[in-house]
C-alpha cells in the first residue's frame, strides 16, 4: 500500500513562506514517478501548481506560480518538496502531492493572510 503525506502548511503573512514536503512510504518505486503538487481552494477545482520529472531534471509550474515556487525531489528520501515565497492571499488553498496522479496524499492546508 502506498502513502503519500503531506508536511509544512499553516498560516503566514502574504510575502512569507512556507516549505511543503511529501513523503512516500509503502511499495512504490518512487524514483520512477512523476510528481507533483496540486491545489484546491474553497469552491474551486482542484489546479497544478507543479510538477517534477521521475530524475528531478524537468520541472513545469503554474503561471501564478512561476518565480514563487521551486519544486524539487530527494528520490533516496521518497520526498518531494514545495518551496513557495513571497506568499499571496490567492495561495490560500490545501495542498495536495500526488505521483503521476495515480496516487494521492491527504493534502496539507496553507493560509495567507493579508
Amino acid at each position: 500500500q502506498v502513502q503519500l503525506v503531506e508536511s509544512g502548511g499553516g498560516l503566514v503573512q502574504a510575502g512569507g513562506s512556507l516549505r511543503l514536503s511529501c513523503a512516500a512510504s509503502g511499495s512504490i518505486y518512487f524514483s520512477l514517478y512523476l510528481m507533483g503538487w496540486y491545489r484546491q481552494a474553497p469552491g474551486k477545482q482542484r489546479e497544478l501548481v507543479a510538477t517534477i520529472s521521475a530524475g528531478g531534471a524537468d520541472k513545469n509550474y503554474a503561471d501564478s506560480v512561476k518565480g514563487r515556487f521551486t519544486i524539487s525531489r530527494d528520490n533516496n528520501k521518497k520526498t518531494v518538496y514545495l518551496d513557495m515565497s513571497d506568499l499571496k492571499p490567492e495561495d490560500t488553498a490545501v495542498y495536495y502531492c500526488s505521483g503521476s496522479k495515480i496516487y494521492w496524499g491527504q493534502g496539507t492546508q496553507v493560509t495567507v493572510s493579508s
